[in-house]
Order: structure tokens, then sequence, then C-alpha cells
């Protein structure tokens, strides 16, 4: 049996900020956009994994949800609690350089990790964290 991984989510609260993020900044193509009621859906990925999808998801993707957990979702999002991603690169130090310059919120400058990987961190629009990690010696 062979299982892969076809799709993740991201909570965001405002699709376009993302988009600017994730699509300009970090260069994932859009690969659908879809609405339903007041909520949206986009779906992303990097071209080099056309069979891996983000989708980024409003933080509490149910109609039917009470307004007191809509803001508590709300919340945790704001505070960076939700999700996290980590993408893989080949220079992230590079990557650093072209996301900080773009504006991205830095978490971490680039460091060299004990388990062996060379990593830096940003928050997205959102608040959630999003990490580019290069193995070390690379």
């Amino acid at each position: 049996m062979d299982i892969k991984l076809s799709q993740t989510f991201i909570a965001v609260d405002d699709h376009d900020k993302a988009l600017a993020f994730y699509r300009d900044i970090l260069g994932l193509e859009v690969r659908g956009d879809v609405g339903y009621a007041d909520m949206r859906w986009v779906t992303i990925g990097a071209p080099s994994q056309p069979d891996v999808n983000i989708v980024l998801e409003p933080p509490l993707a149910d109609p039917n949800a009470s307004d007191a957990d809509k803001q508590a979702m709300a919340e945790l999002l704001g505070k960076g609690l939700l999700r996290g991603v980590i993408f893989s690169t080949d220079d992230v130090d590079a990557a650093f350089e072209r996301i900080s310059t773009a504006g991205g919120e830095v978490l971490q400058e680039p460091v060299d990790q004990q388990w062996g990987v060379r990593d830096c961190a940003f928050r997205d629009p959102a608040g959630n964290m999003v990490r580019f990690s290069q193995p070390r010696g690379k």
C-alpha cells in the first residue's frame, strides 16, 4: 500500500492577503478558488509538486458554527495557534532574503539546527507560522 500526502489546510482570515503572500511572494500557483455562502477555499501548490495541494480555508469552515465558536477560532488564528507549515528549499538563505525583503514578518532568521537542517520562520498574514527548511550540507 502506497500512501502520499494529497492536501493540507491552512486557516486564513483574508484570502486576498494570503494570496499576496503564498502566490506573489512564495511563488505558489493558484489551482482553484471556490466560494460557498460567505466562505472561500483557495487551492494553491508548488509547480514542482502538482499532486500536493494546500487549501487556504476559513478559520472555521462550518456555516452552522455559532458566533462564539467563530470568535474563538479567530482569536486562536490571530495568536498563530491553528496551523503551521514547513516548506523545503534548496537555499534557505535566498528564501529568507526574498521573503523578508518582500515584507514577510520574520520569526526566526536562518540558523543551523541540531537536527540537521538550516531553517528560518515567518508569519503569514493570518498569523500562521511558515518555516523554510534546507538539509545542512546542501
